[in-house]
């Protein structure tokens, strides 16, 4: 019926695939690999970033192209909304980042903000310190109660990984925790130029914003937690193992900001020598 004979068509079952082929089928497991690796948070412009970095030469639309085969998609992302009580007594600081977000080395600006996560032992509530310069969390911290302590153990624990120098600016919101006096005693402690935003303006900390989107459209969503320290657990997985040391950013050219901070240690290191 097909006009070819018995002998051709086992002839053709048993031939290998050809070296165009092979690479396809190739870059189709590498794809399923850097997705599966990303917890199917990558689009295929990272996916492709993944693979130029193993050596594997491919344009991005193979990768688009072998992804739509697959069934391969980034996650959907949901809109959240978060609030800030700054109706208080204490005083508030100037907004003197003014949306001027790029630094040129680590430690000269750093955003904070709180979140929240729901679980079924109730609200556990995230504060996070993010290094504006590569977009790293470089202090984060966890608790049940909203308040000071929770902001200052997030603070404290970026101070001794970083060690920052005194003039680094500090920007938050005009929320209760962050204009406090004990909070404010330790950023006067360390000299830091304390900043914050017009009332009601998330888009006065963007990134800090942008992170805690990225948190819940890429992990969390579809995610019931049992416990806190459930909660805590995939907060240490998104945050230490996969947003600072595997997520590419696009505003970091496809790069970590591990390695972003890295790269710029080493250039630093070049032009010194």
């Amino acid at each position: 019926m097909l006009g070819v004979s018995a002998s051709g068509y086992y002839h053709w079952r048993g031939r290998k695939p050809s070296s165009q082929a092979q690479q396809r089928e190739q870059i189709r497991e590498a794809v399923r690999e850097s997705h599966r690796e990303s917890d199917g948070i990558y689009g295929y412009r990272k996916v492709h970033e993944d693979l130029q970095e193993q050596n594997m030469h491919c344009c991005l639309e193979s990768v688009r192209r072998a992804m739509r085969k697959q069934g391969l998609f980034s996650r959907v992302k949901r809109k959240f909304v978060v609030t800030t009580d700054s109706n208080h007594h204490f005083p508030v600081a100037e907004n003197l980042l003014d949306r001027d977000f790029e630094a040129t080395a680590p430690d000269q600006k750093w955003g904070v903000d709180i979140t929240y996560i729901r679980t079924a032992e109730g609200w556990l509530y995230l504060a996070i310190v993010m290094d504006l310069f590569s977009r790293r969390i470089v202090g984060w911290a966890t608790s049940s109660s909203v308040d000071t302590a929770l902001v200052r153990n997030a603070l404290q624990k970026a101070i001794a990984q970083r060690n920052p120098p005194p003039g680094l600016m500090h920007h938050s919101d005009r929320g209760s925790q962050y204009a406090s006096d004990a909070y404010g005693d330790l950023l006067a402690t360390r000299l830091f130029v304390r900043s914050m935003s017009r009332k009601g303006n998330c888009w006065d900390n963007a990134p800090v914003e942008s992170f805690f989107g990225k948190l819940k459209t890429e992990w969390m969503t579809e995610k019931e937690y049992q416990s806190h320290e459930h909660a805590q657990m995939e907060l240490f997985k998104y945050i230490e193992m996969f947003y600072n040391r595997k997520r590419r950013h696009a505003a970091l050219n496809y790069q970590t900001p591990v390695d972003f901070e890295r790269l710029h240690q080493i250039n630093n290191a070049k032009l010194a020598s």
